[in-house]
């Protein structure tokens, strides 16, 4: 597998989260808000200049998060077109990109998870998305209607598109309490559909915490997932903060900008070490070449 870090979570400038993902021996950076602009709304011209900077330090684009499907429900059909209208560009900016997936949401549900229906308006959206060109994978989402992995699998069950894969984040599954130890059972429900894995570390609803000090076993996630022959990214998306208080919920469902993201340099590099060390220890990465 490959470690890798959202860029905001780091740094607003794309020059220093990159220069740090290096220094940690990381080798990608998932691209979501740069330079105070949201990812949706960034020109084309500045996701070049984030793919430059990013490869010209010799990592690579580990994925693209724009907030596709992350709203309500759509009830109209002018709701709908505009939830496509913003996954389409999001493929066409991830093809600049050069990303290897987009990421996208299941609806922010209202009352308990609904993934069926959250489906049945997802297919409709998708009826015209160019898929073939860059993977769709779909998060557990917190807030969404699969805050679970099994939510999400009857979310891609009704939907009935193989081409989506799984974004697994168990942070956000314990967080949304709708489940408290998804490892190892809500894991190995879904494992042959993850596509990618994002590492933050919650204190049950409360707040995120410092990687190793909240209530997910990541050490044996890894481990398990080398065992399983997982190859793709695990992507820290920190969500704590250093000299602040934790993130509010509104920034956690816009996580662009500095409002965002102050605090985040102390406290991501702190967790990239501890990512790095827990993947060494379980034998998931090889050591790093460069020092730290």
């Amino acid at each position: 597998m490959r470690l890798a870090v959202i860029n905001d979570e780091v740094s607003q400038d794309i020059a220093t989260a990159a220069a740090e993902a290096v220094r940690h021996g990381f080798g990608g950076l998932e691209i979501r808000s740069s330079g105070e602009v949201p990812p949706h709304r960034m020109t084309d011209a500045q996701l070049a200049e984030v793919r430059d900077t990013v490869l010209a330090h010799g990592l690579e684009i580990a994925g693209f998060d724009p907030p596709a499907l992350k709203r309500a429900l759509p009830r109209t059909g002018a709701e709908v077109d505009a939830v496509r209208d913003l996954l389409v560009d999001a493929v066409r900016r991830a093809e600049l990109l050069g990303a290897p997936f987009v990421r996208i949401f299941t609806f922010y549900r209202e009352g308990d998870p609904a993934p069926r229906a959250a489906a049945k308006a997802a297919r409709e959206v998708l009826d015209g998305v160019p898929a073939d060109r860059v993977p769709l994978i779909v998060e557990t989402g917190m807030r969404t209607n699969s805050p679970t992995m099994r939510h999400t699998l009857e979310f891609l069950d009704e939907l009935g598109d193989d081409r989506l894969g799984i974004l697994w984040d168990p942070g956000n599954s314990v967080f949304s309490g709708w489940d408290p130890r998804p490892f190892p059972q809500d894991y190995t429900l879904g494992r042959d559909r993850i596509r990618h894995v994002h590492v933050k570390d919650p204190d049950g609803r409360a707040s995120y915490v410092r990687l190793g000090d909240g209530d997910l076993p990541w050490p044996a996630i890894l481990a398990r997932l080398a065992e399983d022959g997982y190859q793709g990214w695990v992507s820290l998306e920190t969500h704590w903060r250093v000299g602040r208080e934790p993130l509010t919920q509104s920034q956690r469902d816009e996580p662009w900008g500095e409002q965002f993201t102050a605090g985040g340099l102390e406290a991501s590099t702190t967790c990239m070490r501890l990512l790095r060390e827990m993947a060494e220890a379980t034998g998931a990465v090889p050591p790093a070449e460069a020092a730290i």
